[in-house]
């Protein structure tokens, strides 16, 4: 009795944290079952993860700017015009992957700095401002492409990261190695940061869960890490794709979570005008947060771009909508402060679940758009009940 009263007290307590994992295993579980086992297939979940790798970059730079309470719509086409430009750079300049890639990323620094400007020197509502951005490069995404209209992209290296995989080190049949190898790391590394965690919380004297429910908590995990890492290795095994996401993620929730930077960000997020009191230059982490957003968005549209093999007129379409959509689902609050770049992930594997399995399913495209609303709808309702009970 004692645990299960714990259990309800911990789940109760951690709801926006433990929300979002509980809907991703009842989606997955539902469409298992409403498709035959096809839905957890290692070929589907494979290209389920892959498909939502330049979604999910996006997702991560669109929680830092609601959690400062501003929003950006111009990411898409940021995204898809960028994608261009690179593909522009790889055939009609001939310029390598290695010099093309980093061009890319600065030019999106550079665009987001210009948001940046608009928003916190020029104080335009982000909202105004970011929608205008989208106008500007719908409209330069249409001028690049309209002599050639789709752009071939036939550079083996650059398709690579987004169709290719990580080799093996082995041939053992049907079963990635390395890919199996790389998971028991992460089950490993993931048991030793709790560990260490939990000491460190009493070693300070803050409140920790009983040992039975720490147990339970990174066996359940654990148990996750290997089912999908086992999923994973039955096809091809870890994409680059997956990799750079991972990158991404581990990168900006160290950023976060550990440093000064990240503290400000919540901070800001939190109580504008008390971080401004406090001495945080609001302005400065305007600037840096709307350039990492676009920073991020011309990686996810190289992940995009390589992953079509070329650059299109379209390219860039909706990307916004659903790096929000990830956003909210994943848990971050309309009121700002609140949110981690790890709950946009699956936030994003939540709304890309959704899809693939209506896809498997045959349900149409009509009604696949307004159970996706319905969802995101849900997310914000569940938001808001839950800052008023904390209230």
């Amino acid at each position: 009795m004692k645990f299960v009263k714990e259990s309800r007290t911990l789940i109760k307590q951690n709801i926006r944290d433990y929300g979002m994992y509980i809907a991703l295993f009842l989606i997955m579980l539902t469409f298992t079952i409403t498709t035959d086992g096809l839905f957890i297939s290692s070929r589907n979940i494979s290209n389920l993860i892959n498909q939502t790798g330049y979604i999910a970059v996006l997702a991560v730079g669109m929680t830092l700017v609601i959690v400062i309470r501003h929003i950006d719509l111009s990411v898409g086409f940021v995204a898809g015009f960028l994608g261009a430009i690179a593909a522009i750079m790889l055939t009609k300049m001939g310029l390598s992957v290695i010099i093309t890639i980093p061009v890319i990323l600065l030019l999106g620094i550079l665009i987001g700095l210009v948001n940046g400007f608009l928003v916190a020197k020029l104080e335009i509502p982000s909202f105004v401002a970011s929608l205008a951005g989208m106008l500007v490069f719908r409209g330069a995404l249409l001028l690049v492409t309209e002599g050639t209209g789709t752009i071939i992209i036939n550079d083996e290296f650059f398709n690579a990261i987004g169709n290719g995989f990580i080799p093996d080190i082995a041939d053992v049949g049907n079963i990635h190695l390395l890919t199996l190898i790389l998971g028991t790391l992460a089950i490993a590394l993931y048991v030793w940061s709790q560990i260490r965690t939990r000491a460190n919380k009493k070693k300070y004297n803050f409140e920790v869960t009983s040992l039975g429910m720490f147990i339970l908590k990174i066996s359940f995990v654990s148990v996750l890490i290997a089912c999908i890492t086992w999923i994973l290795a039955g096809y091809n095994g870890l994409s680059w794709t997956v990799v750079v996401v991972l990158i991404v993620v581990a990168l900006y929730h160290f950023i976060s979570t550990k440093t000064v930077l990240g503290r400000h960000i919540y901070a800001v997020g939190g109580n504008p005008e008390a971080a401004k009191l406090s001495g945080i230059n609001v302005k400065k982490i305007t600037f840096i947060v709307f350039g990492s957003m676009s920073m991020l968005a011309a990686l996810s549209g190289i992940l995009y771009t390589s992953r079509l093999q070329s650059a299109t007129t379209t390219a860039g379409t909706l990307f916004e909508l659903d790096a929000i959509a990830a956003a909210y689902v994943g848990g971050v609050s309309a009121a700002g402060g609140v949110g981690k770049v790890t709950g946009s992930i699956i936030g994003a594997l939540v709304m890309a679940s959704l899809t693939s399995g209506m896809n498997l399913m045959g349900v149409g495209i009509s009604y696949q758009y307004i159970i996706r609303g319905a969802v995101l709808a849900a997310a914000v309702i569940f938001d808001v009940a839950t800052r008023k009970r904390r209230k």
